[in-house]
C-alpha cells in the first residue's frame, strides 16, 4: 500500500519508528559514553549502530521508491520548506552516523561488528596486544569529526521534528501524528 494524504503504509510507519527510536537511543548513549567515559557501552553502541544501518538503508530505499508523504494539511511555504529541510537532515544524518562510526572504529584499528559477529577485526599492536594500531588515522579522525558534528545536527533536527509533530497535533489538529501512528485520518472529524 502506498502512502497517501490520509494514511501511511505499514512499512513507512514501522521504519520511521524503528529507526527514529533507535537513533534517539544511540544519540543518548553516545553522549553518555563521551561525557562519563563509559567504555563498557561501546560494544553495544557500535553493534546496535551497525545493525540499525540495514534498516536505515531500507528506509532510504523506501523513500527513494515512494517519495515523501504528502502533508496532511495545507501549510505556509516557510513551514513546508522547514519540514523538507528537517526531513532531509534526519534522513542524511541517519546514514552518516553509522558510516562515520564504522570509519572511526574501523580505521582507528578498533574494528566493529554485531555483538559477537566480527565484521572488521581489531588491529592489535604486535608489541602490546591490549592496544590497537590505527589503519588510517586521517580516515579515523574524519569519521570521528563527522560522527560528532552529525550527532549534534541530528539532535537539533530530532527536537525540531518532535516540536513540529506536536504543533501539528495540538495546534493544527490535522492528524499528522495520528497518521504517523498508523491511523487512517480520513475517518477523523476535521
Amino acid at each position: 500500500m502506498p502512502d497517501n494524504k490520509d494514511k501511511l503504509s505499514p512499512v513507512t510507519v514501522s521504519l520511521h519508528w524503528l529507526v527514529g527510536i533507535t537513533i534517539i537511543a544511540l544519540l543518548a548513549v553516545g553522549i553518555y559514553m563521551k561525557e562519563f567515559e563509559v567504555l563498557g557501552l561501546y560494544n553495544i553502541h557500535k553493534s546496535t549502530g551497525v545493525l540499525i544501518f540495514a534498516f536505515i538503508l531500507a528506509r532510504v530505499a523506501w523513500r527513494a521508491k515512494n517519495g515523501w508523504p504528502e502533508p496532511a494539511g495545507n501549510y505556509k511555504r516557510t513551514e513546508r520548506l522547514l519540514a523538507k529541510i528537517t526531513h532531509w537532515v534526519l534522513l542524511a544524518g541517519t546514514v552518516i552516523m553509522p558510516v562515520s562510526g564504522m570509519m572511526m572504529s574501523g580505521a582507528g584499528g578498533y574494528g566493529f561488528g554485531i555483538f559477537s559477529l566480527t565484521i572488521m577485526a581489531p588491529n592489535p599492536d604486535p608489541g602490546n596486544p591490549q592496544e590497537v594500531v590505527p589503519l588510517n588515522e586521517t580516515v579515523a579522525e574524519l569519521g570521528h569529526e563527522l560522527h560528532e558534528i552529525t550527532g549534534y545536527l541530528l539532535i537539533a533536527a530530532v527536537l525540531l521534528h518532535i516540536a513540529g509533530a506536536l504543533k501539528h497535533h495540538i495546534v493544527d489538529k490535522d492528524g499528522t501524528l495520528r497518521r504517523m501512528l498508523g491511523a487512517d485520518i480520513s475517518t477523523l472529524s476535521k
